[in-house]
């Protein structure tokens, strides 16, 4: 018994919890090391997402030089006076209406297609304009045969008719009088009543009133119409025949030609649809069938500033470039200035003419030009005709490929450039720059094609 009760002891100590030990060891829980690394993760991570968005909303600070402009390569040694951004635009944009309403019954261009004068895009059903020119065609010959017999006159058996009636009329008056010398000598004698009498002369009267109308109308027959008649046939005709050309127009105007050589830029019916002669809406009757423009005839639309205006005048040069190809080039002359400004803007239109278009050039695209002034301004960034040169700080060099970052919107991008000789303004820039371009000086090493940057100064 004794001995069962000290085994039962040695057990109940064995579970009792040694406190002391628990205390001296300092080793905390798995739970509150979670909790740590688990908040100190947190606090990295809002850190790291706090730095991106202010990185990714200002982007890293740069500094950057203004590329002096080039100038035309027409000897002129003029500088840039004046950067301006537009648009090109067609110089004559032509939407080519129907002269008559109608359904389409072919169209034969597509968007681009380039087209001759005189050629057929678009043909209208012409049953109906049709049916209305065959009748209009009978009309004028009936008018014309009238015409004819008017003018030839009467024709001999006509004249030979009227004659014979008139020798008629003349026996008939003589039976008559014979006839009423006899009834008046019965009269007399008291043989015949006055009533008879009457009759007689009665017949010899109409008798004779017949005679001088057919005497009379005879005449008129030898002679023919009168020239009145004949004039007011000759006016029949010719209304006749201005109604002919009328639907003679109208038939040929279901063929829809191009006026003139150019480019289809919006073909705006279908077969099927109908055409009318004004807008209606996209859903109901077109206005125009096609819009076209010579695309050798374009021109950059600029809103210069009234501060900038008269930096400007007719016939002066420009450079001109577009964001789609900045590499390439083109000589413009300014051809239209705006009589008048706009109030709003504080502007005034200038539109300047694309001496030698190119297949690269489309309408509405963005494009940029460099005025040129007729004296070279001595000074910072000065240039010889048709250089461009660049600070060698901005020049990237990446396994022999150089290049330099154009900040524009923000953002660098990135252009590969060839290089030429240096001297005292710079490197020269062969090819890859046009002028005008705000470039990155000492761009970062980690600095990539489209990265966001802030401009921290400016020189040049």
């Amino acid at each position: 018994m004794l001995t069962e009760n000290k085994s039962l002891e040695q057990d109940l100590r064995g579970l009792k919890i040694d406190r002391q030990k628990r205390q001296d060891t300092g080793t905390p829980s798995r739970w509150a090391v979670a909790w740590i690394v688990g908040g100190v993760l947190l606090i990295v991570a809002l850190g790291i997402w706090a730095t991106t968005l202010r990185l990714s909303g200002r982007g890293a600070e740069v500094e950057t030089y203004r590329v002096a402009a080039s100038n035309v390569a027409s000897g002129s040694g003029a500088g840039v006076v004046l950067n301006a951004a537009g648009y090109i635009v067609a110089h004559h944009k032509i939407e080519l209406t129907s002269k008559v309403v109608g359904r389409v019954a072919w169209i034969g261009v597509e968007k681009g297609d380039p087209v001759k004068a005189g050629q057929v895009l678009v043909r209208l059903e012409d049953a109906e304009y049709q049916a209305q020119y065959l009748q209009a065609e009978g009309n004028l010959k009936n008018l014309r045969a009238q015409l004819e017999e008017l003018e030839n006159g009467s024709r001999p058996q006509d004249i030979a008719r009227a004659k014979a009636d008139v020798a008629q009329a003349r026996a008939d008056l003589e039976n008559a009088r014979i006839n009423l010398e006899r009834v008046k000598g019965l009269f007399k004698e008291g043989v015949l009543a006055p009533q008879d009498l009457d009759n007689a002369q009665a017949r010899y009267d109409g008798g004779l009133a017949r005679v001088e109308s057919l005497a009379k109308y005879a005449d008129l027959v030898e002679m023919g119409p009168r020239r009145e008649q004949i004039e007011a046939m000759r006016g029949r005709v010719e209304e006749a025949k201005g109604e002919v050309e009328l639907r003679r127009t109208f038939l040929e105007a279901t063929v829809i030609k191009a006026p003139v050589a150019g480019t289809i830029l919006e073909r705006a019916v279908e077969v099927g649809e109908f055409v009318t002669t004004s807008f209606v809406g996209e859903r109901g009757a077109k206005g125009y069938v096609v819009s076209m423009a010579d695309l050798n005839d374009l021109q950059v639309e600029l809103d210069i500033s009234q501060d900038d205006f008269a930096k400007l005048a007719m016939k002066q040069q420009g450079v001109v470039t577009t964001d789609a190809f900045p590499d390439r080039k083109y000589e413009g002359v300014i051809e239209e200035m705006s009589p008048e400004a706009n109030r709003q803007k504080a502007t005034v239109q200038v539109k300047v003419k694309i001496l030698k278009p190119d297949a690269y050039l489309r309408p509405e695209m963005n494009a940029r030009v460099a005025f040129l002034g007729r004296e070279n301004a001595a000074g910072p960034g000065a240039q010889a005709a048709g250089l461009i040169f660049i600070p060698s700080a901005a020049v990237r060099d990446s396994s022999g490929r150089k290049s330099v970052f154009v900040v524009s919107g923000g953002r660098a991008a990135e252009k590969t450039v060839r290089l030429g000789n240096a001297s005292s303004r710079g490197i020269e820039v062969a090819e890859g720059l046009v002028g005008g371009e705000e470039i990155v000086l000492n761009p970062p090493a980690n600095l990539k094609d489209g990265d966001r940057v802030t401009v921290k100064s400016k020189q040049g």
